[in-house]
């Protein structure tokens, strides 16, 4: 399936109080179209191709299955990859948005999920997930449209951008905005694995891993260019993060990141997670630096009817990326027990 556009006509009004007039969402589909759908909500970096970043859930008997599911994936607003964002052309300009892309919020970006989703004829959700960023979205479905959603999988995120998440997205901030390459917001691709975005790649690169993994994985080995190989796997993440990314949209989808606070404007955080009745597993990583796993078992325990599981792997924050056979028999097991007890419920055993 290549991806799809939509273009929403008239005012897309932004949490913050800015708008946005006209907004086209990118987007991907698995299976044939039903009115009850799968979402797939991304992090960061990246993108509606859901089946080449999370390939190993994807499959008969998977959380992914078209033979019996129809699956949707949105490029997030804000983002650089088809919807709306920095890098979009401003209506009736030739010049993108840039460095005047208005704030965004993680709710404004379910919001226009959901606005796809009535578009494609989608009235409810089987079940929500998504990871990073991306459980930012799953939990905000279940507070925002929870008649909509079934279930929801968040995985390495807990109820609120912690002050160590908001510390060291404000370090690759900085390393962008004062790049000397960095001229009024203009950022000028192709600079190589020396500019700003690739630094912040860099200090990305080392909150999504852990000490573990880069023990493991590099030792103190030296590469052929005298210098240590941890530095050249950094440097070259760098660089491959400038080809394919903006630096803009980074800054845009950092300080939509920091703004999430499940309840912001909606009371004590305990009251508002409470309420949250949709079925939730909570997926927390052991390795986890970014996200630690007391977070995601701290919302566990104050939603309303949550679970925790706990994804036991050395690998970091990325373990959701990488450790996915683990990941699929998690979240298959839990989805077959809730549905068998929906099943029991309706049939009264």
């Amino acid at each position: 399936m290549t991806t799809g556009f939509i273009d929403l006509p008239g005012i897309f009004p932004l949490e913050g109080g800015g708008q946005l007039d006209g907004v086209r969402v990118a987007y991907r589909t698995w299976g044939e179209p039903q009115t009850e759908a799968t979402l797939i909500c991304h992090a960061l970096t990246g993108s509606a191709d859901a089946d080449d970043w999370w390939e190993g859930l994807f499959g008969t008997g998977k959380v992914f299955d078209p033979s019996r599911d129809y699956i949707v994936a949105a490029n997030v607003l804000g983002g650089c990859s088809g919807t709306t964002g920095p890098t979009s052309l401003r209506p009736g300009r030739i010049a993108p948005y840039g460095p005047d892309f208005p704030d965004i919020s993680v709710r404004d970006m379910v919001r226009l999920q959901a606005l796809l989703l009535d578009h494609i004829g989608v009235e409810r959700l089987r079940l929500v997930i998504g990871g990073s960023m991306g459980g930012m979205q799953t939990l905000e479905w279940a507070l925002m449209y929870p008649e909509r959603v079934d279930a929801i999988v968040p995985i390495g995120i807990g109820a609120a951008q912690s002050p160590w998440a908001l510390g060291l997205s404000e370090a690759q901030r900085h390393a962008i905005v004062n790049d000397p390459w960095f001229r009024g917001g203009n950022y000028r691709k192709g600079r190589g694995p020396d500019n700003g975005l690739a630094t912040a790649r860099m200090i990305a690169m080392c909150s999504y891993r852990s000490p573990e993994n880069f023990a493991s994985r590099f030792g103190r080995v030296e590469d052929d260019n005298n210098g240590f190989a941890v530095q050249s796997y950094l440097r070259h993440q760098g660089s491959k993060l400038v080809d394919r990314f903006d630096a803009n949209t980074y800054l845009t989808l950092l300080a939509a990141m920091d703004s999430y606070d499940l309840s912001r404007g909606r009371g004590p955080t305990e009251a508002v997670l409470r309420h949250v009745a949709t079925p939730a597993l909570v997926v927390g990583i052991s390795s986890d630096v970014l996200y630690p796993a007391a977070e995601g078992e701290a919302l566990a325990r104050s939603l309303g009817n949550a679970e925790f599981a706990l994804l036991d792997e050395p690998q970091g924050h990325d373990a959701f990326l990488i450790e996915t056979n683990r990941l699929n028999d998690i979240v298959v097991n839990w989805l077959e027990r809730i549905e068998t007890g929906r099943v029991r419920e309706h049939t009264g055993g």
